[in-house]
């Protein structure tokens, strides 16, 4: 790619024109002033310098410090500005102009793209439950009996979903080993990852009022990267009989870019078959292919150690989606949920420490640095690039 001309990138460029991530930045010389702009190559094309250049009717959206004014807007909007942008980035007559606007990543500073509203993480992979399941009832049934019938969800904490980059500092709190004869207090000696994929919601729905699985697309902005990680210590300690909390509520880690769920199309797929019928509300046999073929890789210290299908999970977004709302729970805009700890059938495809230890360790010490990447299959050959996801672990704090 020639140093002088930005908008030339390579075909399979994770990041050119089929892809088009949104995320929110800011620059040395404004640090206070957040911008809305689009991921193209190595650069952000400024969002809010486009759309006052191009009088596009959809500005003050692009103007706003965050994506939620934007995501509130609806699909229509939505599939507009898209377009506008990937006619900014390839049309011949508007090159002089986009490349004006384009910043080197490496020169802004990257936030969280959204303002979240609600956090669930489900616990969709059966490759990852079963051996969790193994692990932590090893003389009873993997899976528990509802896991075929419901993807099996947990509401999380929102105000602990950060970006990518933050630091990820050693939780602390009660554990007790099985040989342990009362709780102690200190550090987590179990801190893992989970590598997850989010889905951020953009239209709001009514209190009362589910959404089917036909309202997926309607709903849903975009997918991001998700490291949710966990303390298994204080996890295993205080999960019975009501589930995670402080295990997991200390950090939430999310890409600072936003794929849009269009962008993925041509990676849609089947799920895996399965062998339990489903109730009607959540049978997608006559749906679109609710699968979709993302590849993550797991790196730790900048050694890969996992490399995850995202297509081998067997409950869908969409289901997760409906299922979420089934009660008549509401959706607003900014909510992020989250698919569980991707695992697949091989052992170099397990999504956690957990499982790639088999419960026994090691687990992350002080100092690691976990980073998240995948890539998904485009049309024409290409590749639909997800921002990473990094994280460093720092000690606990004492006081």
């Amino acid at each position: 790619m020639s140093e002088h001309h930005p908008l030339d990138l390579p075909e399979d460029h994770p990041f050119g024109p089929h892809t088009l991530p949104y995320g929110v930045f800011s620059t040395a010389d404004e640090p206070t002033r957040r911008r809305i702009g689009v991921r193209y190559g190595d650069h952000v094309l400024d969002l809010d310098a486009l759309a006052a250049t191009s009088g596009s009717p959809h500005a003050d959206l692009l103007a706003a410090p965050t994506l939620n004014p934007l995501l509130a807007a609806g699909r229509e909007i939505w599939q507009a500005v898209r377009d506008a942008v990937r006619t900014a980035v390839t049309d011949p007559a508007q090159r002089a102009t986009t490349e004006s606007l384009l910043l080197p990543l490496n020169a802004v500073t990257l936030h969280l793209p959204f303002e979240v509203a609600d956090y669930v993480d489900f616990y969709a992979s059966e490759h990852h439950a079963t051996n969790v399941g193994r692990i932590f009832r090893p003389n009873a049934d993997a899976l528990t009996p509802n896991w075929k019938h419901l993807p099996i969800g947990y509401h999380g904490r929102a105000g602990t979903v950060v970006v990518s980059g933050t630091p990820v500092v050693r939780p602390s709190g009660q554990r007790k080993a099985p040989a342990d004869t009362a709780p102690t207090f200190g550090p987590s000696l179990r801190l893992d990852i989970e590598a997850e994929v989010g889905f951020v919601v953009g239209t709001p729905s009514a209190l009362g009022e589910p959404v089917g699985l036909a309202g997926f697309r309607d709903h849903v902005f975009g997918v991001c990267l998700v490291n949710d990680w966990s303390a298994r210590d204080i996890q295993a300690w205080e999960y019975v009989p009501l589930g995670p909390f402080l295990g997991k509520s200390f950090a939430t880690s999310v890409s600072a870019w936003i794929t849009p769920l269009d962008a993925l199309d041509h990676a849609r797929t089947a799920p895996p078959a399965r062998d339990v019928p489903v109730l009607p509300y959540l049978d997608d046999s006559d749906a679109e292919p609710g699968g979709i073929d993302l590849r993550i890789q797991v790196d730790i210290n900048g050694e890969t150690v996992a490399r995850p299908p995202f297509s081998a999970m067997y409950w869908t977004a969409a289901q997760q989606l409906t299922h979420m709302t089934v009660n008549g729970a509401s959706l607003r805009t900014g909510d992020l949920y989250a698919s569980g700890t991707v695992s697949g059938p091989e052992p170099d495809q397990l999504g956690c420490l957990l499982e790639l230890t088999q419960g026994k360790g090691p687990f992350l010490e002080d100092g690691d640095e976990v980073t998240l990447t995948a890539w998904a299959p485009g049309p024409e050959g290409s590749r639909i690039g997800l921002g990473e996801v990094t994280g460093r672990i720092t000690p606990a704090r004492t006081s």
